[in-house]
């Protein structure tokens, strides 16, 4: 046999690297494979280092030719020689490395590799039919895949090593730090003492580590005969991501499983979702069940784990059975599988090892340090680290803070439905871990919430939450001392401390987390026992007036008895209580557990009275066990959503004066006459009483109504409010949580504005300000002492137009919210509404009707262990990197457009149109282009010089100037900067040529976080996202004939006609919006009202495009969004309404962007005072029904 000459093959090997040949190379080359042979050296090069030697030999030539095969008679006409002799080497290499039997799958088109065939028939096949053009790697027929590693070994094995992202996964997860998956001694090492680096895992070392060692073979296992992207475990947990983020159910998952198990016979698939579960919660953290007394008295652990009876009441710790058709219970116990079934269950998931989770990952070990590491430079609240009771508890326990690992969390709870409206006795309440460690832009996101507990059900916990909450206690006591654990951004072991920081709920989970009453005259837990209210003798409620207190000592509105309750309120601001001070009060306060029914099975319900002798303690906190927790600054946060809704509430009905929710009535009128005081609002006889002066006629309502009911929002802003509006029977209905945050904030001093008296709207418009300001993502500390003034004069003028029945606990609670923020930071860090969204995701877990609580758990650890997960997956999609509802991040596609110039920004949506632009067109917006460069400036200030020296001294004043360069300067441009000159940059040159007549059209736009849209693109649609507003520095003289030009931000108003991309010579693009301008220059385009709404008028526009000197277009890097709410009295003329962007955060100096660069800030400063003590409270002209006598009990509603 002739082979390749040794001379040729030497030189080869020297060219490449190798130096030491076996004798035997050359004997295993033949001549027919010299024109490849260079690509064969190399590929036995590999073939030999995988060996671990350092002497090229036969065994390596022959593994490359292996997979060096020539393929290209694949496409060679099927009678030709080269087709034949290439088939026959084909069938050669199949039948030498994949037979069975003396037969191979037949690639033919007949056979579609499912049928085997003899080496005779599969030879005639192939002859017959063409071979695959696409089968070039021979998977079917044995032929192996070389795997280039980045360390230079490669991998000939029919297995893939673990990926990269796979590998880091299962070490971050099983706490081994540095382990290599290329070398095997050192896997075995770890595996064998893996117990030592899991400090969760105190007695079944063994079990974790053949979960450890099953999760790397899965991770090493090929998922198919030469797979090279899948492993078998990234495939199942890529898999496994989809059905979490998707929400397939188990069903669906187990016959996708099944399908994909017989369409994919070679892939190591499980078959059942059994199987893929139990590969996957390896790489959990499980739960634990705990028994509970069925009455909330105990929990069956510690030492009392044997027993099967409650200490306290008796009752039994299993199920019992029933009589049929009956609620009788039958003294035995319900079995399953041989064992009783627990009468109640708590669901527990451990804190420890998910605090532990997210220190050992490397993935977010990092981001738990941004909390000390990230910056404030300008001393505003951003963040709790901001807030003074995170400060504090710095400086009281320095051992804590001196480790920025020291985890700080915030527990939060509230209850919940799973059926919806099907049932409204079953309340399911979950406990919410918050680590606060975590950046702004992460912290508050639902896959950084640990889920500590499901408390099960059917009744709410009330008080008895305690008894569930002891784990979790315990557990917080082990942290305050220090749990050992690996940090993975300094790869080393430390003392891993936490501490709660406060409690998040509502206002009746409040008084069951802290042990307060919040119901009856002293609901207000800051005021304490400080505090004076009035129990209204026909209304039958509790009042909460008297801030006159928060003011100013010698303020005058103490002495006035006339326009408020009729007394003088000398009193100073309620102290605020320390923790130790509380433990006082609790002194003596008994403390017993579990929901033990008096007899006849009905709870007694307590007679309300005007004495308040007993203490409004209900019993000592289990949060007091914690060490730190009396020391605490802020130990319970008000909930401002609630508090929010409350009062818009009360509000809203009580000026549309609705049956059943309005605070004013004939009761209220009666209290008034009983109290004394506000003669002329007194009821008159015959059950009617004069109409006040806060509530609306039925023209105002309608006025009022529709304002709301026209209103467009942005896309993503609200939901729906028009919904809730019915214009026939004048009413507002149905309205949520956050339509309440809209109209508070933004909707109602607008709405009110033609409808209510100035000063009315005027202390309503103060009051949605407060609000507005307070939940703000940035606060300045230095304006709270302000806005604190502010609100307690706003209660005060509230106190003097509305009824004292207007003022339930929920209104007064909002002088206490200031403090709050001060202590606590900004209010989305601590308000209910993530809470009740993440609510309303586990909600979406109870696939299994008859164990809602069972199938929350199962799929929030199913959810927790694909959240860890995801975090590994780079480029795949998952709740962590997701796109954002406006995706503005710009294409990658064309990054040859980009330039330093105008680099690109934001994101087209929808595809492009292209059109020809007109002359006139193409000049403006390439005059706009040149004005907004940078690098034009200096050729624009020697243009102006040049113009300046050219007028006569008689003509040439500023404005002429600036009219003539605002001309002339493109031409001027083009000339001063020729193409081809070498004196100036080749971008500079392109833009002196002007863009292209050709350019693209969009009708949609994502910049700067917002999402716009065109006018015409809107037509049809219930959102509006045309509204631009942009500053603009502009020169401006006080006449023709000025010489001295101030250059000032002037702010224009438009609507977006039209979104266009200008091409350079297809050097770079440019994004301009064009827009339909109001006249801002004049009283006929802008105003402000009385309660300083700014208001616009495009009836007479500027700007239009009509003109070469118009400039309708402005960058779209300059755009911000606003929206226009239609006046329903002035037609024509609309109420600004700016927009911030929802994942804006406002980090401070260090970013180019801030807040205040958005819009202009509003203060409640800059409302105008109007003398509400001349105000007449009654209206002459109407006098109404009472409407209220027959169903008082709906005062409980707006109350709730």
């Amino acid at each position: 046999m002739s082979i390749v000459g040794k001379e040729r093959i030497e030189v080869i090997a020297q060219s490449i690297g190798i130096t030491n040949l076996s004798p035997d190379v050359a004997l295993s080359l033949a001549p027919d494979v010299e024109y490849r042979l260079r690509d064969i050296m190399q590929e036995s090069i590999k073939c030999m280092r995988h060996s671990r030697r350092t002497t090229l030999t036969a065994d390596d030539v022959d593994s490359a030719l292996s997979l060096n095969i020539d393929k290209s008679w694949i496409t060679k006409p099927r009678g030709s020689v080269e087709y034949r002799d290439g088939l026959n080497r084909f069938l050669d290499f199949a039948f030498a490395n994949s037979s069975s039997d003396g037969m191979i799958h037949c690639p033919c088109p007949l056979c579609g590799f499912r049928f085997f065939q003899t080496r005779e028939d599969a030879y005639d096949h192939l002859l017959m039919k063409p071979f695959p053009p696409n089968y070039t790697f021979w998977l079917h027929h044995g032929e192996r895949i070389v795997d280039e590693r980045p360390n230079g070994r490669e991998e000939l094995e029919p297995t893939v090593n673990l990926g990269d992202q796979i590998r880091d996964m299962v070490h971050d997860a099983f706490n081994l730090p540095g382990l290599q998956s290329d070398d095997e001694d050192s896997i075995n090492g770890h595996v064998g003492n893996v117990a030592e680096g899991l400090p969760f895992i105190s007695d079944e070392p063994s079990r974790e580590a053949r979960a450890l060692h099953d999760l790397l073979d899965d991770g090493e296992q090929e998922l198919y005969p030469g797979c090279s992207k899948f492993s078998k475990l990234s495939f199942l947990v890529r898999l496994y991501h989809i059905k979490c983020m998707c929400g397939v159910s188990d069903k669906a998952f187990g016959l996708i499983l099944e399908l994909l198990g017989d369409a994919f016979e070679h892939a190591v698939i499980p078959k059942t979702l059994h199987d893929a579960k139990r590969i996957i919660r390896k790489l959990g953290i499980e739960y634990k069940k705990i028994d509970a007394c069925p009455n909330d008295c105990m929990l069956y652990q510690g030492s009392d784990q044997d027993l099967s009876r409650c200490k306290q009441c008796g009752a039994s710790r299993w199920k019992q059975k029933t009589r049929k058709n009956s609620l009788v219970r039958i003294n035995a116990t319900v079995k399953k599988n041989g064992k009783p079934l627990p009468a109640k269950i708590l669901r527990y998931f451990p804190l420890i090892p998910r605090l532990q989770r997210l220190f050992m990952s490397s993935k977010t070990s990092v981001d738990m340090l941004w909390h000390k590491r990230g910056t404030n430079s300008d001393g505003s609240l951003r963040h709790p680290r901001d807030g003074e009771a995170w400060k504090a508890f710095d400086r009281r326990y320095t051992d804590f803070s001196g480790d920025p690992r020291s985890v700080r969390l915030a527990l939060a709870s509230d209850g919940f439905n799973p059926y919806g409206n099907l049932s409204s006795k079953y309340s399911i309440w979950p406990v919410i871990l918050i680590p606060y460690n975590l950046p702004p832009w992460i912290c508050m996101k639902q896959t950084n919430f640990i889920l500590s507990m499901i408390i099960p059900s059917p009744k709410m916990p009330g008080n008895d939450i305690d008894v569930y909450l002891q784990p979790l206690i315990d557990e917080l006591k082990q942290l305050w001392a220090g749990v050992d654990t690996y940090d993975a951004s300094e790869k080393k072991t430390f003392k891993m401390r936490a501490a709660l920081m406060w409690t998040i709920s509502d206002f009746p989970g409040l008084g069951n987390l802290s042990g307060w009453n919040t119901y009856g005259g002293r609901a207000c837990p800051t005021c304490n026992l400080d505090i004076e209210t009035r129990r209204l003798t026909f209304s039958q409620k509790w009042c909460f007036m008297g801030h006159r207190r928060f003011l100013n000592h010698d303020h005058k509105y103490r002495q006035d008895r006339i326009r408020f309750d009729g007394k003088v309120d000398y009193r100073s601001p309620p102290v605020k209580l320390t923790g130790r001070d509380i433990l006082r009060q609790l002194e003596g306060v008994p403390v017993s557990h579990g929901k033990v029914q008096a007899v006849g099975g009905k709870r007694r319900r307590v007679q309300q009275t005007g004495v308040q002798d007993e203490s409004p303690w209900k019993k000592r906190s289990i949060f007091f066990d914690l060490p730190y927790w009396e020391n605490n600054e802020l130990r319970h946060n008000l909930d401002v959503m609630h508090i929010e809704k409350n009062v818009c509430d009360n509000i809203v009905f009580t000026m549309l004066n609705e049956s059943g929710k309005s605070k004013d009535h004939l009761k209220a009128r009666k209290d008034l006459q009983l109290m004394g005081i506000r003669h002329d609002m007194w009821p008159l006889e015959g059950g009617k009483y004069p109409s006040a002066v806060f509530t609306m006629s039925n023209p105002q309502k309608e006025v009022f109504l529709r304002t709301i009911k026209n209103v467009v929002f942005p896309d993503g802003y609200s939901s729906n409010i028009s919904r809730c509006v019915d214009l026939k029977q004048r009413k507002l209905s149905g309205l949520k949580s956050h339509d309440c945050h809209i109209l508070m904030e933004h909707l109602l001093p607008i709405a009110l504005r033609h409808v209510l008296p100035t000063q009315v709207s005027a202390v309503l418009a103060q009051l949605s300000a407060f609000f507005r300001l307070l939940c703000s993502k940035c606060i300045d500390p230095r304006q709270l002492p302000l806005l604190q003034d502010r609100v307690v004069h706003t209660l005060c003028h509230m106190e003097m137009i509305f009824p004292p029945s207007f003022f339930t606990v929920m209104v007064h609670l909002t002088v206490h919210l200031v403090e709050e923020a001060r202590l606590g930071g900004p209010v989305h860090y601590r308000w209910m509404y993530p809470i009740e969204r993440y609510l309303c995701r586990l909600k979406q877990y109870v696939r299994n009707r008859a164990q809602p609580e069972g199938s929350i758990a199962e799929g929030y650890l199913s959810e927790e262990i694909m959240t860890f997960c995801s975090r590994y997956l780079d480029n795949v999609e998952t709740r962590i990197n997701r796109p954002s509802r406006v995706d503005d991040r710009p294409s990658d596609a064309l990054p040859s457009e980009a330039t330093s110039m105008f680099p690109e920004v934001g994101k087209a949506v929808g595809a492009a149109s292209f059109f020809t632009l007109t002359p006139t067109e193409i000049l403006q917006a390439h005059r706009h282009v040149l004005v907004n460069c940078i690098a034009v400036e200096k050729f624009l200030d020697e243009y102006r010089a040049i113009t300046k020296r050219k007028m006569r001294s008689r003509t040439r004043s500023q404005s002429l100037i600036d009219s003539a360069v605002h001309r002339e300067f493109p031409n001027w441009f083009r000339h001063q900067v020729p193409f081809g000159s070498t004196s100036h940059s080749n971008e500079l040159q392109w833009l002196a040529c002007g863009p292209l007549a050709q350019a693209r059209r969009y009708q949609a736009y994502n910049v700067n976080g917002f999402k716009f849209r065109t006018i015409s693109r809107e037509e049809g649609m219930k959102t509006q996202n045309s509204g631009i507003y942009v500053t603009s520095d502009t020169r401006s003289y006080a006449s023709k004939r000025d010489v001295n030009v101030a250059v000032g931000g002037v702010s224009y108003y438009g609507r977006l006609v039209d979104i266009i991309e200008l091409n350079y010579s297809g050097q770079f693009n440019v994004v301009l919006f064009k827009c339909f301008w109001a006249d801002t220059t004049s009283g006929r385009g802008i105003r402000q009202d009385e309660l300083g709404h700014t208001c616009v008028n495009f009836a007479n526009p500027i700007h239009t495009g009509e003109r070469e000197d118009d400039e309708p277009y402005i960058l779209a890097s300059e755009a911000r969004l606003v929206f226009y709410v239609e006046d329903e009295v002035d037609n024509g003329w609309s109420v600004v309404v700016h927009v911030m962007p929802r994942d804006l955060f406002d980090m401070g100096e260090d970013y180019e962007h801030c807040e205040v660069d958005f819009h202009p800030q509003f203060c409640m400063t800059s409302l105008p005072e109007f003398d509400v003590e001349g105000l007449r409270l009654t209206r002459d002209e109407v006098l109404e029904e009472s409407t209220h006598g027959m169903n008082e009990d709906c005062d409980e509603a707006a109350e709730s």
